[in-house]
């Protein structure tokens, strides 16, 4: 154990607090969702939040995380999720209780439940995405949002997260359609096999059994790359690209 220096007091700094808020991003019927919580408390009772709360003196950020989602919406992380740190915020003025800098997380996950409130949270409810961006959400949520967003978008062209969010044995139409929902536009087919076939990233599973009409599909899973640091799958159009607004600048 390291010892305290002599002539330290805590007492001779701030106080503040540190929170956890968590994005889950999942993919329903070719539209984009994410679980939003109704607060029961002040600060801004009745309005819409992601999920989230302060961090326990016993517990890790990660703990913090997995527990508040748990309370407030009934969602407990599986071994198939993809889970990142997004971002620390920390405006003087984000809170109005007190100082609080928060850690946001990004989950992605290929098959949510239905939430339901609970803790500090009287409703939760997945949202789609383009209608939590006409919310007013409490605290800095909506540019965690934006942010979360931009960051599963520019992931999509260099990493593999596309496959979080279909089953572990997907088809490669199934697969597009999760960049074109995530991106909001339409790929063209060819050009997306194409690219697909020239990853590493990927192995075949043979083919699903053939319908009443047309080819079997084949199917495929996520393997490590050979070269994990030059993954390129796709390029995002240019114009689902973010602008600058006011929610990118850190």
């Amino acid at each position: 154990m390291v010892a305290t220096p002599s002539l330290y007091d805590p007492r001779d700094y701030p106080a503040f607090a540190v929170a956890v808020d968590v994005v889950v991003f999942t993919i329903r019927a070719h539209v984009l969702y994410i679980p939003l919580v109704r607060r029961g408390n002040e600060p801004f009772l009745g309005q819409w939040a992601l999920p989230g709360g302060f961090v326990l003196p016993d517990e890790t950020l990660d703990q913090a995380a997995a527990r508040e989602l748990a309370e407030e919406t009934g969602l407990r992380q599986e071994d198939g999720w993809y889970l990142e740190q997004l971002a620390s915020y920390g405006d003087p003025n984000r809170d109005p209780r007190m100082r609080v800098v928060t850690v946001a997380y990004l989950a992605v996950a290929a098959d949510l439940p239905q939430v339901h409130g609970g803790g500090d949270a009287v409703l939760a409810e997945l949202k789609p995405v383009n209608a939590v961006m006409e919310l007013n959400l409490a605290f800095d949520h909506t540019r965690i949002v934006h942010d979360a967003i931009d960051r599963i978008r520019s992931r999509l062209e260099y990493t593999t997260l596309a496959a979080r969010f279909v089953e572990c044995v997907f088809t490669v139409s199934e697969l597009r359609g999760v960049y074109e929902t995530v991106w909001g536009t339409s790929l063209d087919k060819g050009n997306f096999r194409r690219n697909f076939g020239r990853s590493d990233c990927f192995q075949s599973h043979g083919h699903r059994p053939r319908g009443a009409r047309g080819r079997p599909a084949s199917l495929w899973s996520v393997v490590e790359p050979a070269r994990p640091d030059h993954v390129r799958l796709l390029d995002r159009p240019l114009a689902t690209r973010p602008v600058p607004t006011p929610f990118s600048v850190r």
